[in-house]
């Protein structure tokens, strides 16, 4: 079984656009995640699929129907944080507030959440921020799924990390994003604008190649990612439009191929294994951190 992780946010959070829409701009744009993300849900319900949502904590205060139907259709909850700010932007106390005000916001809409897993915005858990990792532990995460062991994006990567699942310490664990290893990198296989751009024979061949090394893969979308209509940004660079728009009409078709030839499942359900043993912190206090 591989894990489906997808990351809730709109098409406005997202950093490739930060430097033309602020962040006090937010609340006067156009909304397109609720739909979006009920979208997949649809999807997921076709195919009898339970997934890891990673919902972004400005987008679980505004709308908390939301949070509430993912749950109720039996998807995983995780925390995204709560601002979209990349965690190396950010002190040791900021980041530990940041994820505070998410898990608040979620278990706001959704009282009985219980937290194992947070995914940092852009995956920006890199070398200068180790102190992310014990403030993770700290508030009773069971994993952190925010490393993705390349060299090369320049926004982000941890080109030293293990490929697979590793602790962290000493009962967290992290679940990198999938990479397949070739010419003597690594390279990205499952998820974002490498799942649009590449062809989809290339992402099942790089999913297999993961499953014959006995790991589960681990596959990340966007509610944004399956909306062709989505308003453009014309005012963002080349470069980030590009990324950001690529194959978009494409991205629906395509998991629906990998929902057919694969299994999946959420992070707390593939990898449970890892951390049966992760402590639980009560909900007044922090995070509760249990598999179902």
């Amino acid at each position: 079984m591989n894990a489906l992780t997808i990351d809730v946010e709109d098409y406005f959070h997202v950093h490739a656009f930060e430097g033309v829409i602020a962040r006090q701009q937010w609340h006067a744009m156009p909304v397109r995640v609720v739909e979006n993300t009920r979208r997949i849900l649809q999807m997921l319900r076709e195919f009898d699929v339970r997934a890891t949502f990673f919902i972004l904590g400005w987008v679980a205060e505004r709308f908390p129907d939301l949070v509430r139907d993912i749950a109720a259709d039996g998807h995983e909850l995780a925390s995204h944080g709560h601002e979209h700010e990349s965690v190396y932007k950010l002190t040791k106390d900021s980041f530990r507030e940041d994820v505070e005000r998410s898990m608040a916001a979620i278990r706001s809409a959704c009282p009985a959440a219980k937290f194992q897993g947070y995914r940092a915005p852009s995956f920006s858990i890199n070398e200068t921020t180790p102190w992310a990792f014990e403030v993770l532990e700290s508030l009773g995460f069971a994993y952190d799924s925010s490393v993705f062991p390349i060299a090369f994006h320049d926004r982000y990567g941890m080109h030293s990390a293990p490929r697979f699942a590793h602790l962290v310490g000493p009962a967290l664990w992290e679940i990198p994003l999938s990479t397949v290893r070739a010419i003597g990198c690594n390279w990205p296989v499952a998820g974002g604008g490498y799942f649009r751009l590449s062809p989809l024979s290339l992402t099942t061949w790089g999913l297999r190649k993961i499953n014959r090394e006995g790991q589960p893969a681990v596959v990340y979308l966007h509610p944004w990612e399956f909306d062709p209509e989505q308003p453009r940004v014309l005012s963002a660079p080349l470069r980030s439009r590009f990324r950001h728009y690529v194959n978009l009409h494409r991205t629906e078709g395509r998991l629906r191929q990998l929902l057919r030839q694969f299994s999946f499942g959420p992070v707390n359900v593939v990898f449970r294994d890892h951390f049966a043993e992760a402590r639980v912190v009560p909900a007044a206090t922090g995070a509760a951190a249990s598999a179902p």
